[in-house]
C-alpha cells in the first residue's frame, strides 16, 4: 500500500489503467462490431435469397432449389414435411435465427405461408471458429497494449519524477547544515525550481528563526546563572551566622534550594538547546538515592498544609553518568506533579531495576489523555492549579536526548505511577 501512494506508482499505475482500459474498449468494440455486422449481412442475405426464391418458385414452379457450399435450401408444405429439414429448424419461427445442431451452428432463414414453407440454412461453423481466434488474437493485443503502457509509464514516470526525487535526495542530504544549501540554482525554472525556490526561502527563514531562539534560550540561562551564583553565595554567608534564629534559617534554607533548583533547570536547559549530553567517556556516575533526597528535601515544605507522606524506598542502587542537574530537573517535574495533584495519602519515589517511579495517590489521568501528558502546555481537562503544562514535555525531551524512556500510567488503587526508566528492560 506504501508503494501505490507514492507519487511515481501513481503515473505508472495511470498509464497501465489508461492502455488496459483502451485496450480492452477497444478489443470489445471491435469483436460488437464484427457480431453485429456479421449477423446483419448474413441475416439480410439469408432474407433477400428466400424471398428471390419463393417469388421465383411463384412465377416457375420448376424452379429447382439453389444448391450452395455452405447455404441449404428447402421447400416444403405444412402436413408433408420435407425430411430433410430437421424438426428443430421446422419449428423455427419466420425470420431469421442461429441454431446449434451436432453439426455445427448455422443461421436459418424461415418463411411460412399457408400452403408453402420454405427454408433457408447458413452454415457459420467457420464463422464462429474465427471469431474465436479474433477473440483470443484481441485479448493478446490487449495484454500487449497493456504492458506497452506500462513500460510507457515507467520510462515517462522515472522522467517525469527525476527532478523531484533529484530534490528530495538534496533534501535528505542536507542534513544538519546550517543554513542548508540553496537549491534553486540546481534546477530548472519549472515547476520543480519553483519548489526548490520555496523552499529555499523557508528554509532561510526558518534558519535565523532557529538561530534566534537558540541564541535567546542560550544567552538568558547563560546569564541567569550569576544572580542564582549571587543568591547561593549570599545565603551561604547568611547561614554561616551563628546567632541566626531558626525561623530565619529555615526560611534560608528554602532559599538556597529554590537557587540551586533554579540553576539545575538553567543547566538542562543548556544541555536541550545546544542538544549536547554535558557528558564524557570518564564521567562520573550519580547516585539516583542522593539526587532523590535534595528533591524531597525541596518539595517537603510544599506539604505542610496536606496530610500527604512524601518518602523514598530504595530497592536497589541506581546509578546513571548524566549531569546531576538533569537528573534533578526530569525527577523533580515527577515529583512536582504529584505533589500538585496529590490532596492527601502518600508520594513514593521508587528506586530500583534500573529505573526510578514515582507513585501517588492522586485523582490520576483520563485514559485517553495519558498520549498527551507530554505534550507542550496540554493540561488535563480535570487539571488544577498554576501549572503551565511544559514540566513533563522538558521531562520528555531530557529522556529524548539521553536515551532514557518515560512512562505514565494509572495506578490499579487510585493515583499515577511515572516510570523514569535509564536502562534496562
Amino acid at each position: 500500500m506504501r508503494y501505490r501512494r507514492r507519487l511515481r506508482s501513481r503515473i505508472i499505475f495511470s498509464f497501465l489503467l489508461l492502455g488496459t482500459m483502451l485496450s480492452a474498449l477497444f478489443a470489445a468494440s471491435t469483436l460488437f462490431l464484427q457480431n453485429y455486422l456479421e449477423d446483419q449481412l448474413i441475416g439480410a442475405t439469408l432474407k433477400q435469397e428466400l424471398d428471390d426464391y419463393v417469388a421465383q418458385l411463384r412465377e416457375d414452379p420448376s424452379v429447382v432449389e439453389p444448391f450452395y457450399t455452405r447455404i441449404q435450401g428447402y421447400i416444403t408444405r405444412p402436413g408433408d414435411p420435407n425430411r430433410s429439414v430437421t424438426a428443430q429448424i421446422r419449428a423455427l419461427e419466420p425470420g431469421v435465427h442461429e441454431v446449434q445442431t451436432p453439426e455445427g451452428v448455422f443461421k436459418a432463414a424461415v418463411r411460412k405461408e399457408d400452403d408453402l414453407w420454405a427454408f433457408l440454412i447458413y452454415d457459420v461453423t467457420e464463422n464462429r471458429r474465427v471469431t474465436r481466434q479474433l477473440v483470443a488474437a484481441l485479448i493478446g493485443v490487449a495484454v500487449l497494449f497493456s504492458m506497452l503502457s506500462l513500460a510507457i509509464g515507467m520510462w515517462s514516470s522515472r522522467r517525469v519524477m527525476r527532478p523531484v526525487t533529484d530534490l528530495a535526495e538534496r533534501l535528505a542530504g542536507a542534513g544538519d547544515q546550517a543554513p542548508p544549501p540553496r537549491l534553486a540554482p540546481l534546477f530548472a525554472e519549472d515547476e520543480v525550481g519553483q519548489l526548490a525556490a520555496a523552499l529555499d526561502e523557508y528554509a532561510e527563514r526558518l534558519h535565523h528563526l532557529v538561530e534566534r531562539d537558540l541564541e535567546f534560550n542560550a544567552d538568558v540561562s547563560h546569564e541567569l546563572r550569576t544572580p542564582l551564583a549571587v543568591i547561593s553565595g549570599a545565603t551561604e554567608l547568611m547561614l554561616a551566622q551563628r546567632d541566626l534564629p531558626d525561623k530565619a534559617r529555615t526560611r534560608l534554607l528554602r532559599i538556597a534550594r529554590a537557587a540551586r533548583q533554579s540553576t539545575d533547570i538553567t543547566t538542562a536547559l543548556l544541555h536541550l538547546v545546544r542538544a549536547e549530553r554535558g557528558i564524557a567517556e570518564d564521567s562520573n556516575a550519580h547516585d539516583v538515592r542522593e539526587v532523590a533526597e535534595q528533591i524531597l528535601h525541596l518539595y517537603t515544605p510544599l506539604l505542610e498544609n496536606k496530610e500527604v507522606d512524601l518518602r523514598i524506598e530504595e530497592l536497589e542502587r541506581v546509578s546513571v553518568i548524566a549531569p546531576e542537574s538533569v537528573i534533578a530537573v526530569a525527577l523533580g517535574n515527577l515529583v512536582s506533579n504529584a505533589v500538585r495533584y496529590t490532596s492527601e495519602g502518600e508520594i513514593v519515589i521508587a528506586i530500583g531495576h534500573g529505573c526510578v517511579r514515582v507513585l501517588d495517590t492522586g485523582p490520576g489521568i483520563a485514559e485517553d489523555e495519558l498520549a498527551h501528558v507530554f505534550e507542550r502546555h496540554y493540561r488535563g481537562e480535570g487539571a488544577t492549579g498554576k501549572g503551565s503544562g511544559l514540566g513533563l514535555a522538558i521531562v520528555k525531551r531530557l529522556c529524548e536526548l539521553y536515551g532514557w524512556t518515560i512512562h505514565v500510567s494509572n495506578r490499579e488503587r487510585g493515583g499515577l505511577q511515572a516510570e523514569l526508566r535509564f536502562y534496562g528492560d
